[in-house]
């Protein structure tokens, strides 16, 4: 009877340090890539989809058709966005971060016209009152008031963002998609288990910047804790008893 090899590539192993070990550069590249197409593609979309937002706050008549269209654009199969875009921009990254942009466009888009209609109307009226104009007062009350729901949609639309690129593969811009598909053709586990728990990686790691973001642009929504030690709550309780 013949005995296993020792190399857990040769063993073609889920789990393989040798692997890791063996192409570094290959991981490192792929995972650059992934990151560099997520960020640029929704950079893109946050650029396009703050003056949609701000057109329909402004012409409300317009709210329907922004959203309607954005929201086709989401429903379109990823595969079938791709092919569309092919005749224009080729076999190029430029195909790929286009097509996410589109992607993100609804989420975006609803978010930030979300944030900007909730934004209390004692704001506003306060703002006239200390002489704002329109442009003053959406850049300084406004928009960062609506950052919190806007930075919600923007969380959902990179983590979207990281997942939909894997996609990108079968134009050759997939980043660690590239690795997953081609290990799959192969069924070569070790690829394909590594590849796509870097890609988990990468979608928390951008997740958790983005609420940390979130906690520094809005530092009035961090609430003031109570005393937690005995001592506070002695003081607590003998405050009220005075009262």
């Amino acid at each position: 009877m013949t005995a296993p090899p020792d190399d857990c590539l040769a063993r073609n192993d889920w789990i393989c340090g040798d692997y890791l070990s063996t192409r570094r550069q290959i991981l490192l590249d792929a995972v650059g890539q992934h990151v560099q197409l997520t960020v640029v593609s929704v950079a893109l979309g946050l650029v396009i989809a703050l003056p949609l937002a701000l057109l329909a706050r402004r012409r409300r008549w317009t709210i329907g058709p922004v959203l309607g269209i954005t929201t086709v654009i989401y429903t379109i199969p990823s595969l079938a966005m791709f092919s569309l875009l092919l005749p224009v921009y080729g076999l190029s990254a430029t195909l790929v971060v286009v097509g996410l942009a589109l992607y993100s466009l609804t989420l975006l888009v609803r978010n930030i016209l979300a944030g900007l209609d909730g934004v209390p109307a004692e704001a506003k009226e306060a703002a006239r009152g200390m002489g704002y104009g329109p442009m003053r007062q959406l850049l300084t009350v406004e928009l960062p008031l609506a950052v919190p729901a806007a930075m919600a949609g923007l969380r959902i639309a990179t983590v979207s963002a990281v997942a939909l690129t894997t996609v990108g593969a079968i134009v050759g811009y997939g980043g660690l998609g590239n690795l997953i598909y081609a290990g799959m053709n192969a069924f070569f586990k070790a690829q394909v288990l590594t590849a796509s728990v870097l890609c988990v990686l990468i979608a928390v790691v951008f997740d958790v910047l983005l609420l940390a973001a979130e906690r520094l642009l809005t530092p009035w929504r961090r609430v003031v804790r109570r005393p937690r030690s005995a001592r506070g709550r002695r003081l607590l309780t003998a405050s009220g008893r005075r009262a």
